[in-house]
């Protein structure tokens, strides 16, 4: 007699495929399965995308504080209005928002700029006039040669603290040819040897200061770290063609570095020589500070009353009576 199989294969096979269901399913609970092995900085950059996404889109909410009797103080009736500041607060605020916008700015300053001086002129730096004339100049540099390097074009910052300057010199623009100019107005780099104009300054010197004889070379640095301010209008220049820098924007700057010197020191002695001198000093504080007038020391001028002027032992006189140390004329 044959016995009948039928069920039992059923069975064998309804529970070879449950076996199979449950080896897959434990299996997959212990190795998903994952079509990239993700690294740490590709699930950071995707958490913190989703993060800012969902900043954009999400409306923020302030969480605001219970009440004494625990209810939220969005349940409160609105407050009619709120007391306003005292001056103190106020002052502290401008205080604190000025601070802000100079360090800010202090950020925006060009290489080589002196410490002192960016901490007083630094709001400068993040005016529109100020970042299209550093476009330029960057623009100009590609194009050709620039004077003086980029190094140099403030070296006028680095000779002593805007708050120790006692004397200005304003100049119109620097020289144009190789290796002469280097961010002090009259002033050409060793060997170099002294322009025209400055050696006619020598020579006023000669008369004027009692022990001075010819340096040799035209580097005024020794005058610039005793506090004298060798400043030019326009301070960069395209080589071999004079105020082709001229209008677009260090006029501007410059006038803020003088506005500066005239409203926050007292007694500085300005020595304008030329028109172009006298028109940039014509806003100077004469009664807080010295002006001292003269033409232009150039070959062109210099016999119609440069010579004899005696702007140097003046000078000097001047600081004296102002209780500060005079300049030696000699140390260069």
């Amino acid at each position: 007699m044959k016995l009948y199989k039928g069920p039992v294969n059923a069975l064998k096979i309804k529970t070879s495929v449950v076996k199979m269901i449950g080896q897959k399913t434990i299996h997959s609970f212990f190795n998903p399965v994952s079509k990239k092995k993700r690294t740490l900085s590709e699930t950071w950059e995707d958490t913190a995308s989703q993060t800012a996404a969902a900043a954009e889109t999400t409306p923020s909410k302030k969480i605001r504080p219970a009440d004494k009797d625990g209810k939220d103080a969005a349940a409160a009736p609105p407050q009619v209005g709120s007391p306003p500041l005292s001056p103190e607060q106020l002052q502290r605020v401008q205080r604190n928002k000025e601070a802000a916008l100079q360090r800010l700015a202090a950020r925006s300053a060009p290489p080589g700029f002196g410490d002192s001086w960016k901490q007083e002129l630094s709001l400068e730096f993040v005016k529109p006039y100020f970042r299209k004339l550093m476009a330029f100049v960057a623009e100009e540099r590609k194009r050709g040669t620039v004077y003086p390097p980029p190094h140099q074009v403030f070296t006028w910052t680095q000779m002593c603290a805007i708050r120790d300057v006692k004397v200005v010199i304003l100049g119109q623009d620097p020289y144009h040819g190789p290796n002469q100019a280097h961010g002090l107005c009259f002033s050409v780099q060793r060997p170099v040897p002294p322009p025209p104009s400055l050696e006619n300054m020598y020579k006023e010197l000669a008369t004027d200061i009692e022990g001075f004889t010819h340096p040799g070379h035209g580097d005024l640095s020794g005058w610039a770290e005793q506090g004298v301010l060798l400043l030019n209008a326009v301070l960069t220049v395209r080589a071999h063609n004079a105020n082709s820098h001229k209008d677009r924007g260090w006029e501007e700057f410059t006038d803020a570095v003088v506005s500066w010197l005239n409203k926050n020191l007292d007694g500085l002695v300005f020595m304008l020589w030329g028109a172009y001198a006298q028109r940039k000093g014509c806003s100077i504080d004469q009664k807080r500070h010295h002006v001292l007038q003269a033409v232009h020391p150039s070959p062109l001028s210099v016999h119609k009353g440069f010579f004899g002027c005696r702007h140097f032992s003046k000078t000097n006189e001047l600081l004296k009576e102002s209780g500060k140390k005079p300049i030696d004329w000699t140390s260069l």
